[in-house]
């Protein structure tokens, strides 16, 4: 039996090596038929069946090896090559480490580990065995590849640009490599070098899809929005079931305020995978932009407000699509351990005890934007001799007066758009800040990256972002008894510092504009009450405008005179008037105007309605600057209680609603009691430069005060705890 066993082995083997494989595989099985427990025989029909690709019963042969002889390290690599190649890559990592305790570590094992834990998503780990074939060898270009990509994915992208660029000396011309550094240098900020990888990567291998895709988005970055959008339709025709692609064409758009295409291809990325992270919040944010409340826009609605999952939606969608603040919180604490986990590059921020503090204010909306509107005069009136302060610009230059007044307002005006954050926490920390106040928080173009490295040792959510961040980095949230009542603090990840009167401030230099608007000028009709509000599209819910359309019914002859943002939205807004019984003639809009001006042409409205649970912000402010009342409806969450921070401020308290039948019954009573009315805006005249409200210096004092008690509790917890 022995002697056919070993006749039938030199057999095979000879017809192995002549490439004649099926005879070879017969044999073997005659042999594995006299004894199944053939070792040898089992290792060569192991390798015939990984030559054919069939891999599950290789699979089954090679653990039936393993069984029989435990210690052959070369049958454990081919069970890590067949479980790689079926992606089961947490077995595959268990049989190359078998492999290695058996026999010794080859550069080459180490790298399938690695690549198999990356596979998993283990990027920490994937990391360490890199880096260990790389002490093997260290121009072994795919670990040194691999090991940037990780790098990546645990966002050190200057960690993951050493790597990539040690590859590409050994392989200058790698198509994956300088994709990667394209992606590095779009992370880090590097734009024009973003683009020159990618091209040359192009150029090599003009159909490789990533470069295409990276390329898209370093031409994003670079606000080139159109070449963009070229590519990421290319990418479409090729790749329809791509769904990120879907995406990049959805923000794209959206960018372009093409909202209505933006809506198709988020639409397209939904039918791929309906779950996509962060996929539904811009599904249903396209359609509030367009007030197109279909019955997709209900269903994602109450998908989101049930919290079925934080990774649905970016934490802004929450804050105006409902008014459940523990999920807006959780929402938060998920999307920044997804994005802006903690970082320990730098040594901890110390507290320096000092005379004068240094206070960075970083914003993207240094430039003719909401918050600049509000906080210019505050960047004038802090006290010099006591603050110095220096603003962290990450936005646009728009080239506007507000932009040279504000670089007026600072000790230093520093353009971070394009440093990394690392950059930026690092020349924070050069600096000495020793307050770092984001002005920004989950809003566009802002920096969050950057106070995960904690630039300074305190650092202050304000103002730019209604809503906790979710952070731990992020140390106090700037607020008032109205915002944020003391049984919400627990919805906040954040220490709540309360100013007295209201959070907001404002810029008393805000100028009207001292043209007289008539109703004919603006497109209103010369009689009839004027509901207004300027409010953002996206702010208005199916049930505000329901609420405004009983309104509109039962105080007649009264129109409704709204922002227009797109004609989309506003011809979607008629169209659900009419389907709610109201003639959509009685909807008016207002078309954008300088400030002055649309401060001035607040004259010709009546009553501002706010909206919920995303209330009037700058808008509110605006119509009270101006001299028009709001109404406002509040609710639990910090986007829900701004207009009523600002009415408790300037003495208005009875405009403070607390439930949409109350909102309701008191628009039709000012409506229709010009006495009342005329009593709260005789009020309101009087109150405005006597009230807090527009009391900047007043406010700056308090806002100053606040600091420097935050900076004393630091101190006095630094000494406690000792060095």
């Amino acid at each position: 039996m022995q002697n056919d066993i070993n006749r039938l082995g030199s057999l095979a083997i000879e017809q192995l090596n002549s490439g004649h494989i099926l005879e070879a595989k017969k044999n073997i099985l005659r042999i594995l038929g006299i004894n199944p427990n053939e070792f040898n025989a089992l290792k060569i029909y192991s390798h015939i069946l990984l030559e054919e690709q069939d891999l599950q019963e290789a699979i089954k042969v090679l653990i039936h090896s393993s069984k029989i002889n435990p210690n052959d390290p070369e049958v454990f690599f081919n069970l890590g090559k067949a479980c790689f190649n079926i992606r089961n890559y947490q077995d595959a990592v268990i049989y190359f480490e078998r492999n290695i305790v058996l026999s010794y570590a080859t550069p080459e094992v180490l790298m399938d580990i690695g690549t198999a834990l990356r596979y998993l998503k283990k990027h920490k780990e994937s990391l360490l065995y890199f880096k260990k074939a790389i002490d093997l060898n260290e121009d072994y270009f795919p670990a040194l590849n691999n090991a940037a990509i990780s790098l990546i994915e645990l966002k050190d992208f200057d960690g993951a640009l050493k790597f990539v660029t040690q590859a590409l000396n050994i392989s200058p011309q790698d198509v994956s490599a300088l994709t990667n550094m394209g992606c590095i240098f779009i992370n880090l900020r590097r734009y024009d070098e973003a683009l020159e990888a990618l091209k040359k990567a192009l150029k090599i291998s003009p159909n490789f899809i990533e470069a295409s895709v990276n390329l898209a988005n370093a031409l994003v970055f670079k606000r080139n929005f159109s070449d963009a959008l070229s590519i990421y339709k290319q990418i479409a025709g090729r790749e329809p079931g791509n769904v990120e692609n879907w995406i990049n064409l959805g923000s794209t758009l959206s960018k372009l305020r093409e909202y209505s295409q933006a809506q198709i291809a988020f639409d397209k990325g939904g039918v791929i995978d309906s779950d996509f992270k962060y996929l539904l919040g811009q599904r249903l944010q396209m359609r509030s932009f367009l007030c197109n409340w279909d019955s997709i826009y209900h269903k994602l609605k109450e998908k989101l407000s049930k919290g079925q999952t934080y990774n649905l939606s970016e934490p802004f969608q929450h804050l105006y699509c409902h008014d459940n603040i523990e999920i807006h919180q959780n929402a938060a604490i998920s999307f920044s351990k997804s994005f802006f986990p903690p970082k320990h590059d730098l040594v901890r921020a110390k507290v320096i005890e000092k005379n004068k503090l240094k206070i960075a204010y970083f914003s993207p909306d240094f430039r003719d934007h909401p918050v600049a509107f509000l906080t210019a005069e505050l960047f004038e009136l802090h006290d010099k001799n006591r603050f110095e302060i220096i603003a962290f610009s990450s936005g646009q230059d728009d080239g506007s007066p507000m932009r040279s007044r504000l670089k007026q307002a600072f000790s230093q005006f520093i353009d971070i758009s394009n440093m990394s954050d690392l950059e930026v926490a690092t020349l924070s920390r050069e600096l000495n800040i020793d307050i770092a106040v984001d002005l920004g928080g989950y809003t566009n173009d802002s920096r969050t990256g950057v106070f995960s490295y904690r630039a300074a040792p305190i650092q202050i959510n304000y103002l730019g972002y209604p809503g906790t961040m979710g952070a731990d980095y992020m140390d106090y949230i700037i607020a008032d008894k109205t915002l944020i009542p003391e049984n919400s603090q627990r919805f906040y990840s954040e220490k709540v510092v309360y100013l007295p009167n209201s959070y907001q401030v404002n810029d008393r230099k805000r100028l009207i504009s001292d043209k007289h608007f008539t109703r004919q000028d603006l497109g209103l009709p010369d009689q009839g009450f004027v509901f207004c509000c300027f409010n953002n599209s996206y702010k208005i819910l199916p049930a505000t405008f329901h609420g405004w359309m009983r309104i509109l019914r039962a105080v007649e002859g009264s129109i409704l005179w709204l922002f227009e943002e797109n004609p989309l939205a506003s011809g979607n807004l008629r169209l659900e008037a009419s389907k709610r019984g109201v003639d959509s003639t009685r909807l008016v809009f207002a078309r954008r105007l300088p400030l002055p001006e649309h401060l001035a042409r607040h004259s010709q409205a009546d009553l501002f309605l706010d909206t919920w649970p995303y209330n009037a912000h700058t808008t509110a402010s605006d119509a009270l600057w101006a001299g028009l009342p709001i109404l406002t409806l509040t609710g639990e969450s910090f986007a829900s209680r701004v207009a009523a921070s600002l009415l408790n401020a300037i003495g208005l308290t009875e405009l403070i609603t607390t439930s949409q039948e109350q909102y309701e019954s008191l628009a039709i009573e000012l409506a229709t009691n010009p006495d009342k009315l005329n009593s709260l805006k005789k009020r309101l005249s009087e109150n405005r430069l006597s009230s807090p409200l527009f009391d900047t210096p007043l406010f700056t004092n308090n806002l100053e005060t606040a600091y420097m008690k935050i900076y004393e509790r630091t101190t006095l917890d630094k000494l406690s705890k000792g060095p």
